[in-house]
């Protein structure tokens, strides 16, 4: 599946830009946009984002001064079909979804055209009836209805040889549950996840190959993985049960912000397990407070990583749709300009920010852009990109000046002014404590 953004008006008509898995693209005339338009005047800046999830696209004005039009009409979001043009000022944009196979011989394929088919499926829970888009008219697509999405996350199947004892958590992908396996009384989280499209037997297996790569990561400070697997078309991960809370509930449990040194014992033995992780390969991409468990109680608490990998394997293997529909500001704002502009290119200075921030949240109990505390998407993006970080003396003053410039310096708009990794950050954080 792929969808091509043509050039055909405007001085760069000619051009294509073409994508066949999840990512996002950003239009305007800073050198920061994928497509850089800095002659055109009708532009602003930061104009419009896509994100793009094959055959999905999804557009959005980011507060431009001239709006951004599709088919002749302003809008601030839009869902985007083959045929539909995107304008502003001299340049249009038209929307190509194709199954991605033009470049064989259709004859040698067995297939008559390489439009996207639409395939009719049945809900894997309810069994209600829906029409997908498909590369193949021939296509078997696993499928979960949205009302019982919604119902799955709230009370999740049981999962095979363990016991369900309640529901510990719900995010965008799915929920937990505390379980105990009936093999060895083991206390287990089980994740169960929900893809939010219909997904081919394929993705999901190459979803569950990419999780079993995550979970070789051993480490004290990554949560450990136990086993996955599919139930009922349904994918689950059990990990280790960690005795405790993770690090946003327990800085609420402490007022709202932690005291600095409770922050960096936290966020010491964090980078220590992504540095491990980083020289094995790995990008975590999906850091914060809620991915960060710490059991025990200060200064003996042990902080663990969890989800490793996650995000990026159920967006890059096509189990989520577009996900800046909804108002997912708060984790926008955690991720660094680089990351928002090009989501499938993150590389381990993506972690060390999203640390800065996760760092600076559980200091201040506040967000470090210059946002308000009710900022939609297009305000934080523009945020992410242009407006500096407020320093966290002006916040918390007591805070050693030498703590806040280790967080700070995570927190660069800049790669290059990041620490060079996560050690770095490590070493730095526990020399400004001394």
């Amino acid at each position: 599946m792929r969808v091509n953004l043509n050039v055909v008006a405007g001085p760069q008509t000619g051009r294509t830009f073409t994508f066949d898995q999840h990512d996002t693209f950003m239009i305007g005339r800073s050198e920061n946009a994928q497509f850089c338009l800095p002659q055109d005047r009708f532009f602003s800046r930061h104009h419009c984002i896509l994100e793009i999830a094959p055959p999905q696209a999804f557009i959005r004005d980011l507060g431009s001064t001239n709006g951004t039009f599709v088919n002749g009409m302003r809008v601030d979001t839009a869902y985007l079909k083959s045929g539909d043009r995107i304008q502003g000022g001299e340049t249009v944009l038209e929307v190509e979804v194709s199954t991605g196979l033009e470049e064989f011989d259709a004859t040698l394929r067995g297939a008559t055209s390489t439009n996207v088919s639409l395939v009719a499926v049945k809900c894997l829970n309810c069994s209600i009836p829906a029409t997908v888009e498909a590369d193949q008219p021939d296509a078997t697509l696993s499928f979960i209805c949205d009302s019982c999405r919604e119902k799955l996350k709230e009370n999740p199947q049981p999962i095979p040889n363990y016991q369900m004892i309640r529901v510990i958590g719900q995010g965008g992908m799915g929920s937990v549950m505390l379980a105990r396996s009936e093999k060895d009384g083991r206390a287990v989280a089980i994740k169960t996840l929900l893809p939010e499209v219909a997904v081919s037997e394929q993705s999901l297996k190459r979803f569950l190959r990419e999780i079993d790569v995550a979970a070789t990561l051993k480490h004290p400070n990554i949560v450990e993985f136990v086993e996955n697997g599919t139930h009922n078309g349904l994918v689950y991960l059990i990990t280790e049960f960690v005795v405790g809370m993770d690090a946003g509930r327990l800085a609420k449990h402490r007022g709202g912000k932690l005291d600095y040194r409770e922050m960096a014992r936290i966020v010491e033995q964090t980078l220590s397990a992504l540095d491990f992780a980083h020289q094995q390969g790995f990008v975590h991409r999906d850091i914060k407070e809620q991915n960060i468990l710490v059991t025990g109680d200060y200064p003996n608490s042990t902080a663990k990583l969890t989800d490793f990998g996650l995000s990026k394997s159920f967006k890059e293997t096509g189990m989520s749709g577009v996900t800046m529909v909804g108002d997912v500001a708060g984790t926008i704002a955690y991720m660094p300009p680089e990351q928002v502009r090009d989501f499938k290119e993150v590389r381990p200075p993506s972690d060390i920010y999203a640390v800065g921030m996760t760092a600076y949240s559980l200091l201040t109990g506040a967000n470090a852009l210059d946002i308000g505390p009710k900022a939609g998407i297009a305000e934080t993006v523009k945020a992410i990109f242009e407006k500096p970080i407020i320093p966290i003396l002006s916040r918390e003053p007591h805070v050693p000046p030498k703590v806040a410039a280790v967080i700070e310096t995570a927190l660069s708009k800049h790669v290059e002014s990041r620490w060079r990794t996560a050690g770095a950050m490590r070493e730095a954080l526990l020399n400004s404590l001394s």
